[in-house]
């Protein structure tokens, strides 16, 4: 489990892609290396992965074909930037909520609105996620627990605090960028619980 606040930024210095598979070496932080295993989960903007490597700062993992098809990690470059958070131990504070690192699609990037102190990003959502989501809602957007501010359509907004622009690479994206979406699981139980029940109910 993951609590969605971004403990730092890792840095991809290398890709090795094999048949339906790619192997990512992150340079990891000492802070976010330590106590560090094999087979530790890590989530990378959101989706956990599993340690399957460690030399020195480089850090490896392994992203198999679903990964790369429904996550924005497929397209990464040496030299970009990933949100790291290490998996939330028992007692740790959940500043952001419960997110289990299984990303459901991918959102675009339609419109960045720059304010004094503050930007507010459009996002244009892959469809049949749009039901999940509503105005001050949960949901993770490259690995961030954010607040929905508002809900056009298929189209959300979320709006962000000069902290969480310095702290992740959500500052960095520009109009046309992917990002990877995990709906809140509660919000996701409660919608399909409903849905299943008015289902039957006809």
């Amino acid at each position: 489990m993951f609590t969605g606040i971004v403990q730092d930024m890792g840095t991809v210095v290398a890709i090795e892609p094999r048949e339906q598979l790619h192997t990512h070496v992150v340079a990891m932080s000492p802070a976010m290396r330590e106590g560090l295993a094999l087979g530790a989960s890590v989530a990378h903007n959101g989706c956990c992965l599993s340690v399957t490597a460690i030399d020195g700062e480089h850090v490896s993992f392994d992203l198999m074909r679903e990964t790369l098809r429904l996550t924005n990690l497929g397209a990464l470059k040496v030299g970009d930037r990933v949100n790291l958070e290490r998996a939330a131990r028992f007692g740790d504070e959940i500043g952001g909520h419960a997110m289990s690192g299984h990303i459901m699609g991918m959102a675009r990037l339609t419109e960045v609105d720059e304010a004094p102190n503050n930007r507010r990003l459009w996002f244009a959502l892959p469809a049949g996620l749009e039901r999940f989501v509503f105005d001050k809602g949960y949901i993770g957007i490259d690995g961030i627990s954010l607040t929905i501010g508002e809900v056009r359509g298929e189209r959300f907004c979320v709006n962000l605090i000069p902290e969480t622009l310095a702290r992740t690479t959500i500052g960095e994206r520009l109009p046309g960028d992917q990002v990877n979406i995990e709906i809140d699981p509660q919000t996701q139980a409660i919608v399909e619980t409903v849905e299943r029940v008015l289902a039957a109910r006809r």
